[in-house]
């Protein structure tokens, strides 16, 4: 039987269909326009919305394609696992900027599939196929800070 750890408490209350679509979103733009993860993201039951800073406003196609992606890769059926690591001993590529310095020692990684892997106390679903159909609700380009925004539900 495995040992439920309770980590650190957070104020959120996550929509776990959601919360791992937005796991599988900031790696498609990752590998898709070469960006960071988003620092910027509203993660909502109904509508959601996450920000994203790129060297250009990606055009309808490139929007289409996040779309057909993200759903592709829901379909695929990922498992999402979760691991315990030192804090000290994160794997090759994993970013703890994000992580507050009272995370402590050990620290959660989610790993989607071989797709995703990143430090995170949420909530999430089991597998992909469990997310839903991921829909662009649309998108807004802010030319001044170069920010690209989605906003997404899932259904």
């Amino acid at each position: 039987m495995a040992e439920e750890y309770i980590l650190n408490e957070h104020n959120k209350e996550e929509f776990p269909p959601a919360h791992t679509a937005e796991h599988l979103l900031n790696q498609l733009m990752v590998r898709m326009f070469g960006c960071g993860r988003s620092r910027n993201a509203h993660i909502e039951r109904k509508k959601s919305k996450i920000s994203y800073v790129l060297d250009h406003k990606p055009d309808r196609r490139e929007e289409r394609e996040i779309e057909r992606k993200m759903n592709e890769l829901i379909d695929a059926d990922l498992p999402v696992t979760f691991e315990f690591v030192d804090r000290n001993d994160l794997p090759d590529g994993v970013d703890a900027s994000k992580l507050p310095p009272e995370a402590g020692q050990t620290i959660r990684l989610v790993r989607i599939g071989d797709y995703d892997l990143c430090p995170c106390i949420g909530k999430h679903v089991r597998s992909t196929s469990q997310i839903g159909r991921f829909e662009m609700l649309g998108t807004n380009w802010d030319q001044q800070t170069m920010t690209f925004r989605i906003r997404f539900k899932i259904v």
